[in-house]
């Protein structure tokens, strides 16, 4: 019985391996496509957000600075906050876009007065929205703290209730369109993009040997036990 179990472990590790290897292929390839525009919000709402994650997309619309949030981010840069603020596309939608990476230590205002006036063109990677909080804190709209980016409940935290997409776009670049008022920022930090981490665990193979491992063990104590029991009868 214990043979078949660790056998059966692992040829599934094996099968996780493959579908892994071609999870990874797949994201790579979009990651570094051609940025395509977003999705229908019909497909977004009726498809599992999973299904559209990094893929690159490029977005056109207005920023609502004063609607802007920073969420707790740990990164290469070290800790500090993510920007997020909502966009209103040129399709109707409302759109939250992850602008980058603050220090820590950069207030509210900072964040907002980085923000371009004007239409801005975004491309990025799409990203489901992250429900909740961290798996070590809750999110605590009360207190305006973020721990993950949950776009729905800063929707409400932030009275932004407008065709809202289930979805943000981590910000590879942004540009103001040919169209937009020149705007100069104030000094300080602004939110460095491009640090979307692309990390797929892939164990698999380890696990799928340790597993044939035990299953080798398994088939060796049954055929001691088989030998000695021959010899018994003998």
């Amino acid at each position: 019985m214990a043979l078949c179990l660790f056998a059966g472990l692992g040829f599934w590790q094996v099968q996780r391996l493959h579908w892994k290897h071609d999870l990874i292929a797949r994201v790579d390839a979009r990651i570094h496509a051609t940025p395509v525009d977003m999705p229908s919000p019909d497909r977004l709402q009726n498809v599992d957000t999973t299904t559209f994650e990094y893929l690159r997309v490029e977005a056109t619309g207005t920023y609502r600075a004063e609607a802007s949030a920073l969420v707790r981010a740990a990164t290469e840069l070290g800790t500090g906050y993510w920007a997020m603020t909502p966009m209103d596309t040129d399709q109707g939608e409302t759109l939250w876009i992850n602008r980058g990476f603050l220090p820590a230590g950069t207030g509210l205002s900072t964040a907002r007065a980085s923000v371009p006036l004007g239409k801005v063109t975004v491309i990025g990677l799409l990203r489901p929205s992250e429900p909740d909080g961290s798996l070590l804190q809750a999110n605590r709209p009360a207190d305006d703290r973020w721990y993950s980016r949950d776009v729905m409940a800063l929707s409400d935290a932030r009275a932004v209730q407008e065709s809202v997409l289930p979805v943000f776009v981590d910000a590879q670049s942004e540009r103001l369109t040919a169209s937009a008022p020149a705007r100069a920022t104030p000094a300080g930090p602004k939110p460095v993009p491009g640090l979307t981490v692309v990390n797929f665990p892939d164990n698999h193979l380890g696990y799928a040997i340790t597993w044939f491992a035990l299953a080798l063990m398994s088939a060796g104590a049954i055929v001691l036990v088989w030998r000695r029991a021959g010899r018994r009868a003998e």
